[in-house]
């Protein structure tokens, strides 16, 4: 295994993270924070970045990737819980954000803005190209995302540079929870990228690698995993506090609805009408990539586990889902999207955690079920809060829980079931094995 395989590992990575729609959530977070800015881009940065890189680091320690993770819980909790991941990063957030994202940087600037007949013309000719490509994926799609990670990426920094010189704006006073909790805020922020529970499903693909490369020491796999998953680390970190700090400039620059539009505006305001059109085209043709990837991902998935479904019954479908979530909206998308991510992480990371230290209670179920059993309950309840729901008579219980005010008061619930399913799994063992550690 030489550097230059990690390295590349690393960068490949890096380019499956890093869709279009990345682009959105630093920027907008910028934007709001203002003077709390360092304080909530490092949140975002440990749940946009860090879990991300851990959970492909869990991934590299079982074989069959997140069903095997997932179903130590109980198999048909693994077969479950990741359909949703997909389905999360496919068809009702990660597509349609994407698809969104390509409109309204590359499309809307040139029609007068984000208008819903130009949305649905859009889309339904984005879908109908993201479907037809996906029918037969070739190395079209994978040499024109090589070509576009790096000439997005040279967009980015044009804009970052253009932002010091270019941009004078003042750092304004930071918004609503970030003036009073910026790490949090910034914290389930990350969230929204969806990239940690991604990393479940693409986790596999970097282990694959490495095996490719002759590595059949799962130790070596994962050391060598965390190696590129730094050089990844690296790359989303530079680029996630660059673009955020685009926001900050932004602010005083006029009123935008979300990240898409303040890099829109960044791009016009800093170059002209020939940057609005590069970022333009550049973004709608990353996204579109990133489109057919997740549908693929997608259809590969749902047609392998279940056998009754043909790969093009289920593109069909993705595709279809994909249109009409994307007419909701961007801004639709990320409201509703956001209680679905808070409920989901929680449970994530709880069995990312639990098969790190799994050998330590021999990766008993009953483990894993009470320790997500509890986190689900809590985060459930986050969720729900999120979505508008009034949950006056547990407020009082989850308020008082430790880490309540970071947003993490699913951990001591997490650790209490945990050490009640390690009870249950000693009360259940075998007597002879009780005497034996006696």
């Amino acid at each position: 295994m030489q550097k230059k395989d990690i390295v590349f590992i690393g960068f490949m990575l890096f380019a499956l993270f890093f869709g279009a729609g990345n682009l959105i959530y630093p920027v907008a977070l910028g934007i709001e924070a203002g003077t709390s800015y360092w304080p909530a881009i490092i949140g975002f940065v440990l749940t946009g970045v860090g879990l991300p890189i851990i959970t492909v680091a869990a991934i590299s320690l079982v074989r069959n990737g997140a069903v095997e993770l997932a179903g130590r819980v109980h198999p048909l909790f693994g077969l479950v819980f990741t359909s949703v991941i997909y389905l999360a990063i496919g068809p009702f957030f990660g597509i349609p954000r994407a698809a969104n994202v390509g409109f309204e940087t590359g499309i809307a600037p040139w029609i007068g803005g984000v208008s819903n007949a130009g949305l649905l013309i859009f889309t339904i000719i984005f879908f109908t190209l993201v479907f037809l490509t996906s029918l037969n994926p070739s190395k079209l799609v994978d040499r024109v995302g090589q070509f576009l990670t790096p000439a997005l990426f040279l967009a980015i920094f044009a804009l970052v540079i253009g932002s010091f010189f270019l941009l004078n704006g003042d750092v304004q006073p930071a918004q609503d929870k970030y003036s009073s909790q910026p790490f949090s805020t910034g914290f389930i922020e990350g969230y929204l990228t969806m990239d940690a529970i991604a990393s479940l499903a693409f986790g596999i693909i970097v282990v694959t690698s490495f095996r490719d490369r002759g590595l059949t020491n799962s130790r070596e796999i994962t050391f060598r995993t965390v190696q590129a998953g730094l050089v990844t680390a690296v790359g989303l970190t530079s680029v996630y506090v660059s673009i955020g700090w685009i926001g900050v400039k932004m602010a005083t620059e006029g009123d935008y609805t979300n990240g898409s539009a303040v890099l829109a505006g960044a791009a016009n305001l800093m170059y002209g009408t020939p940057g609005t059109l590069l970022l333009g085209i550049i973004v709608l043709l990353a996204c579109f990539t990133t489109c057919v990837g997740l549908t693929v991902a997608c259809g590969q998935f749902f047609s392998k586990r279940f056998k009754k479904l043909s790969y093009k019954i289920v593109i069909s479908v993705i595709t279809i889902t994909s249109l009409l979530v994307s007419n909701l909206g961007l801004n639709e998308i990320i409201a509703y999207s956001v209680p679905v991510l808070v409920f989901l992480y929680p449970i994530a990371i709880v069995l990312v955690a639990l098969t790190f230290i799994g050998k330590s209670f021999n990766h008993s179920s009953y483990v894993y079920r009470g320790a997500v059993l509890l986190t689900a309950i809590v985060s459930l309840y986050d969720g729900l809060i999120e979505f508008g729901f009034s949950m006056n008579f547990a407020e009082p219980i989850i308020s008082s829980l430790p880490f309540y005010d970071f947003s993490l008061s699913w951990i001591v619930p997490a650790v209490i079931g945990g050490l009640i399913g390690g009870l249950i799994a000693y009360a259940k063992a075998p007597k002879a094995t009780h005497d034996y550690q006696n």
